[in-house]
């Protein structure tokens, strides 16, 4: 009885260790869940489509307020005239189905509605901003989120988990912080002349955008980068052009031209044209859908350069935004999405793991795989 009478106050020791260990073992499963390669470089090219956007609305931004220049679709113009001389033409020089005038003749009608969806969804946002508030703008421009994500169930058959609407709700609340920083910082100065006009242009923009970039997941991932872009920059800027002339020649024929405007709308074209060409590149290794939610910060970065180009009041909740959106972010890209085939004939539907996230998925495969081994 003495002997055994020592081991009685040691005996949770190893109940403790035990417990020890397979907490510091699930962390490193979530940490190699959640910090892989894959999301590292999704998460990298994501921030470099916002810094592309960060550079669009900085450059905007400044013709409007130091120079009284307000041409948006003048802007966009030389954006699409950009992805013609570049993508167009190469679809020109291209032989087989995948030339030019082969595409136009089977797909003419198709790409004419995706170039009027692209052109006015750019349009309708930036016009908005003269009808509503900032704080509108930026929490409706949001609602194109859920409908990319049904325009892709029903189109793309993409299937969700319910780890990805958590994701979605996280990054929504990011934005919620940052429209709260926002009014906090007095940004919120502009009531807008016609708040139902403007609403109603952000929502119209942002389901514009959502079908665009719906269009442009299965454009890439079905057919190709080039087809995509040229043909948006040949009906883009057809469709650009012809607006340009009936909304905008007042405002340009007033534009008092120096290098300082040529300067920053070249700087505009430049930014908006690394946009569009990464964009697909991005799109095709993870999906539409994480790729906005990617880009939700890049209204951050132009307030972090607002701070010193245009004065901006700095707010801690802005870093608290940024972290909650980023979370949300990784969360999303943790897990890939399946795609369900659609069915065929009297062949029931079958469920399979989509192209969404496929690099992500291979290598947790491949973890699996070698965990079962040892």
């Amino acid at each position: 009885m003495e002997a055994d009478s020592p081991a009685s106050p040691g005996a949770p020791e190893p109940l403790a260790e035990g417990a020890g260990g397979e907490f510091y073992s699930l962390l490193r499963r979530i940490k190699g869940k959640l910090f892989t390669w894959n999301i590292l470089k999704t998460i990298a090219l994501g921030q470099m489509l916002s810094l592309c956007i960060c550079g669009t609305a900085i450059t905007s931004q400044y013709l409007a307020e130091r120079y009284k220049v307000n041409t948006p679709m003048l802007q966009s113009f030389i954006n699409y005239c950009l992805l013609f001389l570049i993508y167009t033409v190469m679809l020109a020089f291209r032989s087989g189905s995948d030339n030019l005038l082969v595409i136009l003749k089977r797909k003419w009608w198709k790409y004419i509605l995706l170039g009027l969806a692209d052109v006015e969804a750019n349009y309708m946002i930036v016009r908005a901003y003269q009808y509503t508030t900032l704080t509108s703008v930026q929490l409706l421009d949001c609602f194109g989120i859920p409908v990319l994500m049904a325009l892709s169930w029903f189109i793309l058959y993409a299937r969700y988990r319910v780890i990805h609407f958590v994701a979605v709700a996280v990054c929504l609340l990011g934005v919620g912080t940052m429209v709260g920083a926002d009014i906090l910082a007095g940004r919120e100065d502009n009531s807008g002349s016609d708040v139902l006009i403007g609403d109603i242009l952000v929502l119209l923009g942002a389901s514009l955008y959502a079908i665009s970039n719906v269009c442009e997941e299965y454009i890439v991932k079905k057919l190709s980068r080039q087809e995509f872009l040229g043909m948006v920059g040949l009906f883009g800027t057809i469709i650009s052009g012809i607006q340009l002339l009936i909304v905008e020649y007042k405002d340009i024929a007033s534009i008092h031209w120096d290098w300082k405007i040529a300067l920053l709308f070249v700087a505009f074209a430049l930014c908006m044209f690394c946009l569009y060409s990464f964009m697909p590149l991005v799109i095709k290794v993870t999906s539409a859908t994480s790729v906005n939610l990617g880009i939700l910060t890049a209204d951050l970065y132009s307030l972090f350069v607002g701070l010193f180009l245009f004065g901006y009041k700095f707010s801690g909740l802005y870093i608290l935004s940024f972290t909650v959106i980023m979370v949300g972010f990784i969360l999303y890209c943790s897990t890939p999405t399946r795609t369900a085939e659609p069915a065929e004939s009297s062949v029931p539907p079958v469920t399979s793991i989509g192209i969404d996230n496929l690099g992500m998925k291979l290598e947790e495969n491949l973890q699996e795989t070698h965990s079962a081994v040892l």
